[in-house]
Protein backbone atom coordinates (compact mmCIF):
# COMPACT_ATOMS: atom_id res chain seq x y z
CA UNK A 1 0.00 0.00 0.00
CA UNK A 2 3.12 2.26 0.61
CA UNK A 3 2.20 3.37 -3.75
CA UNK A 4 -0.60 4.92 -1.93
CA UNK A 5 0.56 6.58 0.68
CA UNK A 6 1.36 10.02 -1.47
CA UNK A 7 0.19 11.53 -4.53
CA UNK A 8 2.28 13.71 -6.04
CA UNK A 9 4.34 14.28 -2.48
CA UNK A 10 1.15 15.00 -0.97
CA UNK A 11 0.32 12.22 1.73
CA UNK A 12 -3.46 10.57 1.33
CA UNK A 13 -5.49 9.91 3.75
CA UNK A 14 -6.13 6.09 4.61
CA UNK A 15 -9.90 6.75 4.77
CA UNK A 16 -9.04 7.57 0.74
CA UNK A 17 -6.58 4.84 -0.14
CA UNK A 18 -9.44 2.11 1.59
CA UNK A 19 -12.26 4.20 -0.85
CA UNK A 20 -9.53 4.09 -3.64
CA UNK A 21 -9.27 0.61 -3.99
CA UNK A 22 -12.75 -0.39 -3.43
CA UNK A 23 -13.40 1.67 -6.58
CA UNK A 24 -10.64 -0.57 -8.00
CA UNK A 25 -11.88 -3.49 -6.88
CA UNK A 26 -15.36 -2.96 -8.30
CA UNK A 27 -13.81 -1.48 -11.49
CA UNK A 28 -11.88 -4.76 -12.61
CA UNK A 29 -14.82 -6.77 -11.13
CA UNK A 30 -17.56 -4.96 -13.55
CA UNK A 31 -14.18 -5.17 -16.74
CA UNK A 32 -13.90 -8.61 -16.00
CA UNK A 33 -17.75 -9.52 -16.05
CA UNK A 34 -17.96 -7.74 -19.66
CA UNK A 35 -14.89 -10.02 -20.86
CA UNK A 36 -16.77 -13.02 -19.97
CA UNK A 37 -19.57 -11.28 -21.63
CA UNK A 38 -18.04 -10.88 -24.88
CA UNK A 39 -16.37 -14.75 -24.62
CA UNK A 40 -19.78 -15.89 -24.37
CA UNK A 41 -21.44 -13.80 -27.10
CA UNK A 42 -18.26 -15.05 -28.92
CA UNK A 43 -19.23 -18.69 -28.28
CA UNK A 44 -22.67 -18.13 -29.22
CA UNK A 45 -21.62 -18.26 -32.69
CA UNK A 46 -20.74 -21.86 -32.59
CA UNK A 47 -23.35 -23.08 -29.83
CA UNK A 48 -26.65 -23.05 -29.95
CA UNK A 49 -27.71 -19.40 -29.29
CA UNK A 50 -30.73 -20.54 -27.47
CA UNK A 51 -28.43 -21.28 -24.76
CA UNK A 52 -26.13 -18.37 -24.86
CA UNK A 53 -29.15 -16.08 -25.05
CA UNK A 54 -30.39 -18.18 -21.53
CA UNK A 55 -27.43 -17.75 -19.78
CA UNK A 56 -27.23 -14.17 -20.84
CA UNK A 57 -30.86 -13.80 -19.87
CA UNK A 58 -30.83 -14.66 -16.03
CA UNK A 59 -27.29 -14.64 -15.04
CA UNK A 60 -26.10 -11.15 -16.57
CA UNK A 61 -27.96 -9.44 -13.82
CA UNK A 62 -26.51 -11.49 -10.81
CA UNK A 63 -23.19 -11.66 -11.99
CA UNK A 64 -22.88 -8.27 -12.16
CA UNK A 65 -23.63 -7.86 -8.75
CA UNK A 66 -21.32 -11.23 -7.41
CA UNK A 67 -18.41 -10.42 -9.13
CA UNK A 68 -17.78 -6.89 -8.02
CA UNK A 69 -18.25 -8.07 -4.54
CA UNK A 70 -15.98 -10.55 -4.88
CA UNK A 71 -13.44 -8.70 -5.43
CA UNK A 72 -14.72 -6.04 -2.74
CA UNK A 73 -14.49 -8.49 -0.57
CA UNK A 74 -10.78 -9.85 -1.49
CA UNK A 75 -9.37 -6.23 -1.36
CA UNK A 76 -10.19 -5.85 2.31
CA UNK A 77 -7.53 -7.77 3.43
CA UNK A 78 -5.41 -5.10 1.65
CA UNK A 79 -7.04 -1.80 3.32
CA UNK A 80 -6.16 -0.59 6.50
CA UNK A 81 -9.00 0.38 9.02
CA UNK A 82 -10.72 0.18 12.81
CA UNK A 83 -11.45 -3.83 13.23
CA UNK A 84 -14.63 -3.13 14.26
CA UNK A 85 -15.68 -1.05 10.88
CA UNK A 86 -13.50 -3.55 9.00
CA UNK A 87 -16.00 -6.61 10.61
CA UNK A 88 -18.94 -4.99 10.34
CA UNK A 89 -17.93 -4.20 6.80
CA UNK A 90 -17.09 -7.81 5.82
CA UNK A 91 -20.14 -8.75 7.44
CA UNK A 92 -22.26 -6.68 5.07
CA UNK A 93 -20.04 -7.66 2.49
CA UNK A 94 -20.44 -11.58 3.28
CA UNK A 95 -23.85 -11.38 3.43
CA UNK A 96 -24.78 -9.83 0.08
CA UNK A 97 -22.09 -12.01 -1.79
CA UNK A 98 -24.44 -14.86 0.17
CA UNK A 99 -27.58 -13.58 -1.46
CA UNK A 100 -26.22 -12.79 -4.25
CA UNK A 101 -24.81 -16.49 -4.87
CA UNK A 102 -28.20 -18.05 -3.72
CA UNK A 103 -30.09 -15.69 -6.83
CA UNK A 104 -27.08 -16.97 -9.33
CA UNK A 105 -27.75 -20.50 -8.42
CA UNK A 106 -31.67 -20.00 -8.62
CA UNK A 107 -31.23 -18.49 -12.02
CA UNK A 108 -28.84 -21.27 -12.97
CA UNK A 109 -31.78 -23.60 -12.23
CA UNK A 110 -34.02 -22.03 -14.09
CA UNK A 111 -32.02 -21.95 -16.98
CA UNK A 112 -31.55 -25.65 -16.75
CA UNK A 113 -35.69 -25.21 -16.91
CA UNK A 114 -35.98 -23.88 -20.00
CA UNK A 115 -33.13 -25.80 -21.15
CA UNK A 116 -35.21 -28.92 -20.24
CA UNK A 117 -38.68 -27.25 -21.64
CA UNK A 118 -37.30 -26.11 -25.30
CA UNK A 119 -36.14 -30.13 -25.77
CA UNK A 120 -39.14 -31.37 -24.41
CA UNK A 121 -42.03 -28.70 -25.97
CA UNK A 122 -45.76 -29.65 -25.20
CA UNK A 123 -46.98 -28.25 -28.80
CA UNK A 124 -47.28 -32.03 -29.70
CA UNK A 125 -50.46 -34.29 -30.27
CA UNK A 126 -48.78 -37.00 -28.25
CA UNK A 127 -46.98 -35.31 -25.46
CA UNK A 128 -46.91 -37.71 -22.55
CA UNK A 129 -43.98 -37.92 -22.26
CA UNK A 130 -43.00 -34.37 -22.50
CA UNK A 131 -45.97 -34.00 -20.06
CA UNK A 132 -43.99 -36.13 -17.59
CA UNK A 133 -40.77 -34.69 -17.49
CA UNK A 134 -42.33 -31.08 -17.09
CA UNK A 135 -44.74 -32.05 -14.13
CA UNK A 136 -41.28 -33.54 -12.55
CA UNK A 137 -39.36 -30.72 -12.95
CA UNK A 138 -41.53 -28.07 -12.27
CA UNK A 139 -41.65 -29.66 -8.73
CA UNK A 140 -38.06 -31.04 -8.43
CA UNK A 141 -37.82 -26.47 -9.19
CA UNK A 142 -39.97 -24.92 -6.72
CA UNK A 143 -38.86 -27.46 -3.61
CA UNK A 144 -34.84 -26.93 -4.99
CA UNK A 145 -35.24 -23.26 -4.53
CA UNK A 146 -37.52 -22.97 -1.34
CA UNK A 147 -34.40 -24.95 -0.51
CA UNK A 148 -32.06 -22.64 -1.56
CA UNK A 149 -34.08 -19.39 0.16
CA UNK A 150 -34.32 -21.40 3.73
CA UNK A 151 -30.63 -22.06 3.56
CA UNK A 152 -29.37 -18.47 2.60
CA UNK A 153 -31.63 -17.32 5.05
CA UNK A 154 -30.29 -19.06 7.93
CA UNK A 155 -26.63 -17.93 6.55
CA UNK A 156 -27.74 -14.65 7.05
CA UNK A 157 -29.09 -15.02 10.60
CA UNK A 158 -26.21 -17.37 11.48
CA UNK A 159 -23.97 -14.44 10.36
CA UNK A 160 -24.86 -12.29 13.63
CA UNK A 161 -23.72 -13.47 17.21
CA UNK A 162 -26.79 -12.92 18.72
CA UNK A 163 -28.16 -15.32 16.64
CA UNK A 164 -25.70 -17.47 17.38
CA UNK A 165 -26.41 -17.61 20.82
CA UNK A 166 -30.40 -17.24 20.56
CA UNK A 167 -29.74 -20.96 18.93
CA UNK A 168 -27.66 -22.29 21.26
CA UNK A 169 -30.26 -21.48 23.94
CA UNK A 170 -33.35 -23.23 22.03
CA UNK A 171 -31.07 -26.24 21.51
CA UNK A 172 -31.90 -27.50 24.71
CA UNK A 173 -35.91 -26.89 23.92
CA UNK A 174 -35.34 -28.77 20.21
CA UNK A 175 -37.23 -32.23 21.29
CA UNK A 176 -40.56 -30.36 22.49
CA UNK A 177 -39.90 -28.06 19.81
CA UNK A 178 -39.59 -30.16 17.16
CA UNK A 179 -43.42 -32.06 18.15
CA UNK A 180 -44.78 -28.54 18.50
CA UNK A 181 -43.84 -28.13 15.11
CA UNK A 182 -44.49 -31.23 13.30
CA UNK A 183 -48.33 -30.78 15.32
CA UNK A 184 -48.33 -27.47 13.78
CA UNK A 185 -46.84 -27.97 9.94
CA UNK A 186 -48.78 -31.50 10.23
CA UNK A 187 -50.79 -30.48 7.23
CA UNK A 188 -47.75 -28.50 5.40
CA UNK A 189 -45.75 -31.33 5.81
CA UNK A 190 -48.65 -33.58 4.57
CA UNK A 191 -48.82 -30.97 1.19
CA UNK A 192 -45.07 -31.65 0.81
CA UNK A 193 -45.47 -35.19 0.65
CA UNK A 194 -48.55 -35.32 -1.97
CA UNK A 195 -46.54 -33.03 -4.16
CA UNK A 196 -43.43 -35.47 -3.77
CA UNK A 197 -46.14 -38.42 -4.77
CA UNK A 198 -48.24 -36.61 -7.39
CA UNK A 199 -43.88 -35.41 -8.95
CA UNK A 200 -43.22 -38.95 -9.07
CA UNK A 201 -46.03 -41.13 -9.38
CA UNK A 202 -48.07 -38.46 -11.60
CA UNK A 203 -51.84 -39.44 -11.37
CA UNK A 204 -51.44 -35.85 -12.92
CA UNK A 205 -49.10 -34.13 -14.83
CA UNK A 206 -48.90 -30.88 -16.55
CA UNK A 207 -51.44 -30.21 -19.58
CA UNK A 208 -53.40 -32.80 -18.37
CA UNK A 209 -57.09 -32.98 -19.04
CA UNK A 210 -59.31 -33.30 -16.05
CA UNK A 211 -62.92 -34.04 -14.72
CA UNK A 212 -62.72 -32.64 -11.48
CA UNK A 213 -65.77 -30.94 -9.26
CA UNK A 214 -67.83 -31.33 -12.31
CA UNK A 215 -65.84 -28.77 -14.45
CA UNK A 216 -63.36 -29.85 -17.62
CA UNK A 217 -60.16 -28.49 -17.93
CA UNK A 218 -56.24 -28.39 -17.92
CA UNK A 219 -53.73 -29.05 -15.22
CA UNK A 220 -51.94 -25.05 -15.63
CA UNK A 221 -49.94 -25.36 -12.53
CA UNK A 222 -48.48 -28.00 -10.25
CA UNK A 223 -47.44 -26.02 -6.76
CA UNK A 224 -45.77 -27.31 -3.44
CA UNK A 225 -49.09 -26.90 -2.15
CA UNK A 226 -51.86 -26.59 -4.38
CA UNK A 227 -52.93 -27.55 -7.90
CA UNK A 228 -54.40 -24.87 -10.49
CA UNK A 229 -56.74 -25.99 -13.05
CA UNK A 230 -57.41 -23.81 -16.08
CA UNK A 231 -61.43 -24.88 -16.52
CA UNK A 232 -62.46 -24.06 -20.15
CA UNK A 233 -64.24 -20.81 -20.01
CA UNK A 234 -61.24 -19.55 -18.45
CA UNK A 235 -62.42 -19.48 -14.85
CA UNK A 236 -59.64 -21.23 -12.47
CA UNK A 237 -59.99 -23.99 -9.90
CA UNK A 238 -58.04 -23.91 -7.44
CA UNK A 239 -57.56 -27.10 -5.78
CA UNK A 240 -54.86 -28.48 -2.45
CA UNK A 241 -52.87 -30.90 -3.96
CA UNK A 242 -53.92 -33.88 -1.40
CA UNK A 243 -56.91 -33.28 -3.40
CA UNK A 244 -55.64 -35.68 -5.88
CA UNK A 245 -54.37 -38.43 -3.29
CA UNK A 246 -57.67 -38.32 -1.47
CA UNK A 247 -60.44 -37.99 -4.05
CA UNK A 248 -61.03 -39.46 -7.52
CA UNK A 249 -61.39 -37.54 -10.71
CA UNK A 250 -61.12 -38.27 -14.05
CA UNK A 251 -58.07 -37.80 -16.17
CA UNK A 252 -58.62 -37.78 -20.15
CA UNK A 253 -54.71 -37.60 -20.77
CA UNK A 254 -53.37 -40.32 -18.05
CA UNK A 255 -51.91 -42.56 -20.71
CA UNK A 256 -52.18 -41.24 -23.93
CA UNK A 257 -53.45 -37.96 -25.37
CA UNK A 258 -56.01 -39.72 -27.87
CA UNK A 259 -59.62 -39.84 -26.87
CA UNK A 260 -62.83 -41.53 -27.89
CA UNK A 261 -65.51 -38.94 -28.95
CA UNK A 262 -69.75 -39.75 -28.48
CA UNK A 263 -72.49 -38.14 -29.47
CA UNK A 264 -75.89 -39.53 -28.44
CA UNK A 265 -79.10 -38.54 -30.74
CA UNK A 266 -82.75 -40.28 -29.40
CA UNK A 267 -84.54 -40.99 -32.32
CA UNK A 268 -87.77 -42.70 -33.02
CA UNK A 269 -87.87 -46.83 -33.50
CA UNK A 270 -88.53 -46.48 -36.98
CA UNK A 271 -85.27 -45.09 -37.75
CA UNK A 272 -83.03 -47.00 -39.87
CA UNK A 273 -79.71 -47.73 -38.64
CA UNK A 274 -77.29 -48.63 -42.15
CA UNK A 275 -77.86 -44.91 -43.48
CA UNK A 276 -76.72 -43.65 -40.29
CA UNK A 277 -73.33 -45.78 -40.32
CA UNK A 278 -72.83 -44.72 -44.22
CA UNK A 279 -73.12 -41.01 -43.60
CA UNK A 280 -71.08 -41.30 -40.37
CA UNK A 281 -68.29 -42.77 -42.21
CA UNK A 282 -68.56 -40.62 -44.96
CA UNK A 283 -68.34 -37.25 -42.47
CA UNK A 284 -65.48 -38.62 -41.01
CA UNK A 285 -63.05 -39.44 -43.93
CA UNK A 286 -63.29 -35.85 -44.97
CA UNK A 287 -63.05 -34.49 -41.50
CA UNK A 288 -59.28 -33.10 -40.49
CA UNK A 289 -60.08 -33.68 -36.59
CA UNK A 290 -60.43 -37.47 -36.84
CA UNK A 291 -57.80 -39.51 -36.45
CA UNK A 292 -59.17 -42.47 -38.25
CA UNK A 293 -59.33 -45.32 -35.62
CA UNK A 294 -62.62 -45.28 -34.57
CA UNK A 295 -65.48 -45.37 -36.53
CA UNK A 296 -68.96 -46.97 -34.87
CA UNK A 297 -72.65 -46.55 -34.85
CA UNK A 298 -74.15 -48.63 -32.25
CA UNK A 299 -78.39 -48.32 -30.89
CA UNK A 300 -77.16 -48.45 -27.12
CA UNK A 301 -80.55 -48.50 -25.27
CA UNK A 302 -84.26 -48.16 -25.74
CA UNK A 303 -86.37 -45.76 -23.81
CA UNK A 304 -90.45 -45.48 -23.87
CA UNK A 305 -90.96 -43.85 -26.79
CA UNK A 306 -87.37 -43.40 -27.93
CA UNK A 307 -83.82 -45.32 -28.83
CA UNK A 308 -80.77 -44.23 -27.71
CA UNK A 309 -78.10 -44.17 -30.90
CA UNK A 310 -74.37 -44.18 -29.84
CA UNK A 311 -72.24 -42.27 -32.75
CA UNK A 312 -68.84 -43.27 -31.57
CA UNK A 313 -65.09 -41.69 -33.06
CA UNK A 314 -61.76 -41.08 -31.85
CA UNK A 315 -59.67 -37.97 -32.38
CA UNK A 316 -55.98 -36.59 -31.09
CA UNK A 317 -56.62 -35.26 -28.43
CA UNK A 318 -59.63 -34.10 -26.32
CA UNK A 319 -60.02 -30.31 -27.78
CA UNK A 320 -59.95 -32.30 -30.58
CA UNK A 321 -62.53 -34.74 -29.61
CA UNK A 322 -64.93 -32.14 -28.68
CA UNK A 323 -64.61 -30.31 -31.96
CA UNK A 324 -65.46 -33.32 -33.47
CA UNK A 325 -68.34 -34.47 -31.69
CA UNK A 326 -70.09 -30.62 -32.11
CA UNK A 327 -69.13 -30.98 -35.72
CA UNK A 328 -70.84 -34.95 -36.18
CA UNK A 329 -73.60 -33.72 -34.26
CA UNK A 330 -74.87 -31.17 -36.24
CA UNK A 331 -74.03 -32.69 -39.22
CA UNK A 332 -76.11 -36.10 -38.46
CA UNK A 333 -79.49 -33.90 -36.98
CA UNK A 334 -79.73 -32.26 -40.36
CA UNK A 335 -79.40 -35.26 -42.47
CA UNK A 336 -82.01 -37.26 -40.14
CA UNK A 337 -84.05 -34.16 -40.59
CA UNK A 338 -83.91 -33.79 -44.34
CA UNK A 339 -83.81 -37.28 -45.42
CA UNK A 340 -85.56 -39.33 -42.47
CA UNK A 341 -88.42 -36.43 -41.05
CA UNK A 342 -90.32 -39.42 -39.59
CA UNK A 343 -87.38 -40.69 -37.75
CA UNK A 344 -87.52 -37.95 -35.22
CA UNK A 345 -88.48 -38.35 -31.69
CA UNK A 346 -92.12 -37.68 -31.41
CA UNK A 347 -95.08 -38.18 -29.48
CA UNK A 348 -97.63 -40.30 -30.57
CA UNK A 349 -101.29 -39.55 -30.04
CA UNK A 350 -103.74 -41.98 -31.03
CA UNK A 351 -107.32 -40.35 -31.86
CA UNK A 352 -110.68 -42.41 -32.65
CA UNK A 353 -113.79 -40.56 -33.74
CA UNK A 354 -116.95 -40.78 -31.40
CA UNK A 355 -119.39 -43.15 -33.03
CA UNK A 356 -122.78 -42.12 -34.50
CA UNK A 357 -124.90 -40.95 -32.15
CA UNK A 358 -127.84 -43.14 -32.21
CA UNK A 359 -131.23 -41.46 -33.39
CA UNK A 360 -134.54 -42.40 -30.93
CA UNK A 361 -136.91 -44.36 -32.33
CA UNK A 362 -139.32 -42.17 -31.28
CA UNK A 363 -138.96 -38.06 -32.05
CA UNK A 364 -138.79 -35.76 -28.98
CA UNK A 365 -141.85 -33.32 -28.76
CA UNK A 366 -141.41 -30.40 -30.39
CA UNK A 367 -141.61 -27.57 -27.77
Amino acid sequence: MEYLDTFFGYPVPQFLQNIILGVFAIAIGLILKFIILKIFKFFSRYWAAFQIDLIIKYLNGPAEIFIPLLLLNISLSLMTMNKVISAQLSRVLEISLTVSFALILIRTITVLEQLFYHKYDLNKEDNLKERKIRTQLQFIRKFVISLIVLITIAMVLLSFESMRKIGTGLLTGVGVGGIIIGFAAQKSLGNLLAGFQIAFTQPIRMDDVLIVEGEWGRVEEITLTYVVVNIWDQRRLILPITYFIEKPFQNWTRVSAQLLGTVFLYLDYTTPIPPLREELTKVLIVHPLWDKRVNVVQVTDNKDHTIEVRFLMSARNSSQAFDLRCDVREHMIAFIRDNYPGSLPKTRLEYKGQPDEIQPSHPLPEN
